[in-house]
């Protein structure tokens, strides 16, 4: 999620700060709200979420197609 369109502008890191790279729907109090999630699962729930907002089926694709090389997943073995 655009950190502009969370309403909190943010999650929360541990000292209770405002993440300036995370929503506050993945990540509150320092830590991912869903940890073990992966890059394609979240790449799954984000087009479900597009589809609802009404979004056709090839913009969730192009919508979601960088979601691996963002930094939360960018070290992580699994995609």
């Amino acid at each position: 999620m655009p950190l502009k369109r969370d309403e909190q502008k943010g999650g929360t890191n541990a000292d209770g700060t405002k993440s300036i790279m995370y929503c506050r729907h993945c990540y509150q109090q320092g830590q991912f709200t869903q940890p073990n999630l992966s890059a394609d699962e979240m790449k799954e729930l984000v087009k479900g979420k597009l589809k609802q907002f009404g979004f056709p089926g090839f913009m969730t694709g192009l919508f979601t197609r960088n979601i691996p090389t963002l930094e939360r997943w960018k070290a992580s073995p699994r995609s």
